[in-house]
């Protein structure tokens, strides 16, 4: 049974379609708009070919015919396609879920009333402004467009009933405006990702109206002023993205008490002061990446106790699968999955991260004006993949223990004022494919081993006093010694240290006993008495046996001398 309206949008729109029947004992009617350009797909938990797929009742026109009909085409190539297509919009009211992602469909929604419980359109050519959305639709994205207007005017539509939606992705178009204070309007949000737009103004107090959010994207506006305070009243938030903004002010203290949070993301801001030290009360947090503001102070040693970092990953406690979505479509006997994705700079590039998130553990404090030394505590956190704290000032040496965080893949210390030689221990990061230790004050031979001789020769480069390979420069005799004389000079400076450490303590230990106790002292000089006594005594004595056996030996001496001379002198007379 043809329909002759269709074939006549079908002609007008230049498209060849291919319909197929087949008969069935339900009314469902699964439709599926295949593409051979597809650049990729949804995250779903059951890879089917439909891309739309509706229950219709069967008193609705288009569920008389018990049939399921497959709907290929068209070989869309960019030329609009949605004019000729009214008709579509009308019957697609009743469409429970539309997935149109990753075509070249182009057109203009702005009349459209979206009434599916899901629709998809990322990845495409639409243009002009946003459409309209009942109150009955849950998940809405339609990212990677070119949509542009005032995102008031979407925020702020009328709806009849409170609205149910949970997921909202509006990211990378180009979309204007303040976000005002209408989100209090979708209370029901969970995901909300409005990154790379044109946006501007401050992030409202209204934001704190949103109980159930898990996850804020804003990365990559115009955004200014600070982080509310009201954001403290998304208890369940998972996830803050507000990279790349104008953001100013002190990162909030209030933010360790979100005990869910597990990605912060404020990087390429204007925040300043230091780094909370109650951000290591966020025992879940797996993404910390402050780069590129104007942080001061010293990096908190009490960033150990975040477990998540000090655990190694694994994929069974995956914390993170609380930030998905999923719903479940009876009818298909399948399920339509969202994953969170992130922009992270790793390995000194930017990467989207979406099904290996959950396993990434980052901390990026780069490009800031920290000061002081790097911690010994953060070599605590052993399931740490990148650590970024190039272009700060931190002075001092590597941590000797680096090489027990055995899971580093990319490690970043470059334009530092660092010194020392670099430690050995740093041959045990086999995993580590990305080193930058160039333009600090290291000495000495860099260690030998496989992996680091397999660096570029300009991640060492800056530092004059470093030699062997991969850097040209050769480790002379005079050089190989010179780390066992500042080794003995260190162990020479502590030994008098804890000689002086020692003398000190003992003589004040004493002195001061004296001082304070007046019974100690006169038992302490009483004592001395004695002692000055019994010396006396015995040095008079001995002095005393040594004086008269003297002059014992003396008087033998002279009798002896003088019975002598007297036979001398009888033979004289003779």
């Amino acid at each position: 049974m043809e329909n002759p309206k269709m074939e006549n949008d079908i002609q007008n729109s230049q498209t060849t379609y291919q319909w197929k029947a087949q008969e069935t004992r339900n009314s469902s009617v699964p439709l599926s708009l295949s593409n051979s350009r597809c650049g990729g797909q949804k995250t779903r938990s059951n890879s089917r070919p439909t891309l739309f797929s509706s229950y219709l009742s069967k008193g609705e026109e288009s569920a008389k015919r018990d049939h399921r009909n497959v709907f290929r085409g068209p070989k869309n190539d960019g030329r609009e396609v949605w004019g000729g297509l009214k008709w579509f919009w009308m019957w697609a009211s009743n469409i429970q879920t539309i997935y149109l992602g990753y075509n070249q469909i182009s057109g203009n929604l702005s009349q459209v009333l979206i009434n599916s419980t899901i629709f998809d359109a990322d990845s495409n050519r639409l243009v002009g402004q946003l459409p309209h959305l009942s109150p009955n639709v849950v998940l809405f994205s339609i990212a990677n467009n070119s949509l542009s207007g005032h995102i008031s005017s979407f925020l702020c539509q009328k709806l009849n009933e409170r609205s149910k939606l949970r997921i909202l992705d509006l990211s990378n178009n180009a979309l204007s405006g303040e976000l005002g204070h209408c989100l209090m309007r979708w209370q029901s949000l969970t995901h909300l990702n409005l990154g790379s737009n044109n946006l501007s103004g401050e992030i409202p107090e209204s934001i704190g109206s949103l109980f159930s959010l898990k996850a804020f994207h804003l990365h990559n506006n115009s955004f200014s002023g600070g982080i509310p305070l009201s954001l403290n009243n998304c208890t369940f938030l998972g996830l803050i993205d507000f990279a790349e903004n104008k953001l100013t002010g002190n990162i909030p203290s209030w933010i360790g008490e979100s005990t869910h949070l597990m990605v912060i993301r404020l990087r390429s801001n204007e925040f300043f002061g230091d780094i909370p030290q109650q951000l290591c009360r966020l025992s879940s947090l797996i993404i910390l990446d402050l780069a590129n503001n104007r942080l001061s102070g010293s990096i908190p040693r009490c960033l150990n106790n975040i477990s998540a970092m000090a655990t190694i990953p694994s994929a069974i406690d995956d914390k993170f699968s609380t930030l998905n979505f999923s719903i479940y479509l009876g009818f298909l006997r399948s399920s339509f999955g969202f994953r969170e994705d992130l922009i992270l700079v790793v390995k000194g590039r930017k990467s989207t991260y979406t099904n290996i998130l959950p396993l990434v553990r980052i901390v990026d404090l780069s490009c800031n004006n920290l000061s002081g030394g790097i911690p010994i505590e953060i070599s605590s956190l052993f399931g740490l993949q990148s650590l970024n704290l190039s272009r700060n000032h931190l002075m001092g040496r590597i941590p000797e223990n680096i090489g027990g965080m055995k899971y580093l893949e990319s490690l970043d210390l470059s334009n530092y004022h660092l010194s020392g030689e670099i430690p050995q221990s740093i041959t045990n990061l086999t995993f580590l494919s990305y080193l930058d230790l160039s333009y600090n004050n290291l000495s000495g031979r860099i260690p030998s081993s496989t992996q680091l001789q397999s660096f570029n020769a300009l991640d060492f480069i800056g530092n004059p006093e470093l030699c062997g390979a991969p850097l040209l420069k050769n480790c002379t005799e005079n050089e190989g010694p010179q780390g066992d004389e500042n080794v003995e000079g260190s162990e020479r400076s502590w030994f008098y240290i804890g000689a002086a450490t020692g003398f000190i303590v003992g003589f004040w230990g004493v002195c001061g006993a004296l001082l304070c106790k007046r019974e100690w002292r006169r038992a302490y000089f009483k004592f001395l008495n004695n002692i000055k006594d019994r010396v006396y005594v015995v040095t008079a004595l001995k002095w005393s046996w040594v004086c008269y056996h003297f002059r014992r030996y003396h008087m033998i001496s002279m009798f002896g001398m003088s019975k002598g001379l007297q036979p001398g002198r009888k033979g004289g007379k003779m």
